[in-house]
């Protein structure tokens, strides 16, 4: 199966001589999630803002379903929806009349039945009626949303989509997500919330400064990049980490309440009577272990900081 989207070395330079892109490729597939982690001034938002037509590139190809986003402008952006960052609404719209405009925009016919299906799915029925200057801050960004899907795009761009959101609400809208991706829609999310690209992301790709220095399976790269660690509970804190502790690869935490022991999986095999024996003749009591793998946010500082 082709990929929904196909980027061939695609860069975007200012007239300033600020290069925001550097040479991306980049392919996206049909119905998976993908996120697009990055800090601040990465590129994320200038990437999107080019796949739907609202920013100019300086060199490369774009392909959205096999169309050149240049001479199809018209066919790959009625293909698109695109959720912004900010929160641009017309505050004295009723939610229903504003989701329902967004839908004649791209000259489609009226269809309540799908306006409401949108609506229902993000709890924004009972709000149809309502003047969206009386909504909530999480609220708002639902009805983004639910102007994006009215034209039923086959995919879906949602630029840091749980800003402003509560943990309620995010959760709820991750639902939301992963039932459109059940539908066939394909997601691309950038998101400053790594517990998002970790909680439903198919594949992450990692831009930094203007260009992408990973794209990986989720599980996969948290398999090959992850590490893992051994916590051991003191029963009561150290003031300072004893040399032969420090000899078997020990690190203490700053309270000095705890030990840990860090090592990658698939490399190294994990001693632990070695290492608890270690501990043991340091004299030291320790009232619990456990261990814990690496999150994608770990990873993700990682990547970036090398």
């Amino acid at each position: 199966m082709p990929p929904i989207i196909e980027i061939s070395g695609l860069s975007k330079t200012y007239k300033t001589g600020f290069s925001a892109l550097k040479n991306i490729n980049l392919t996206i597939d049909k119905g998976e999630i993908f996120a697009l982690l990055g800090p601040n001034g990465a590129g994320k938002t200038t990437l999107i803002s080019i796949i739907c037509g609202i920013v100019t590139k300086s060199t490369g190809t774009v392909m959205v379903d096999g169309q050149d986003i240049g001479p199809g402008y018209r066919k790959t952006r009625q293909m698109i929806g695109l959720v912004p960052q900010e929160l641009h609404l017309p505050i004295f719209e009723k939610v229903g009349d504003s989701v329902s405009f967004t839908r004649h925009l791209f000259g489609l016919p009226r269809n309540d039945a799908h306006i409401e299906k949108v609506l229902k799915q993000l709890s924004l029925w009972d709000k149809k009626e309502a003047k969206i200057l009386t909504l909530s801050g999480g609220m708002k960004r639902r009805v983004l949303i639910a102007k994006a899907l009215a034209h039923e795009p086959r995919v879906l761009f949602l630029d840091e989509p749980s800003a402003g959101v509560d943990v309620e609400l995010r959760k709820d809208m991750w639902n939301v997500v992963r039932d459109l991706r059940e539908a066939g829609v394909t997601i691309i999310l950038t998101t400053h919330y790594i517990e998002e690209a970790e909680e439903m992301a198919d594949r992450v790709g990692v831009i930094s400064k203007g260009e992408i220095i990973l794209v990986e399976d989720k599980k996969v790269l948290m398999e090959k990049m992850g590490q893992k660690q051994l916590n051991i509970i003191l029963e009561k804190p150290l003031e300072a980490l004893p040399q032969k502790l420090g000899a078997l690869g020990f690190a203490l935490n700053e309270g000095g309440s705890q030990l840990s022991y860090k090592y990658d999986s698939k490399r190294e095999k994990l001693d632990v009577a070695k290492l608890l024996a270690g501990v043991a003749r340091a004299k030291i009591s320790y009232s619990d272990i456990s261990t814990q793998q690496s999150s994608l946010e770990d990873i993700f500082l990682g990547l970036v900081k090398q």
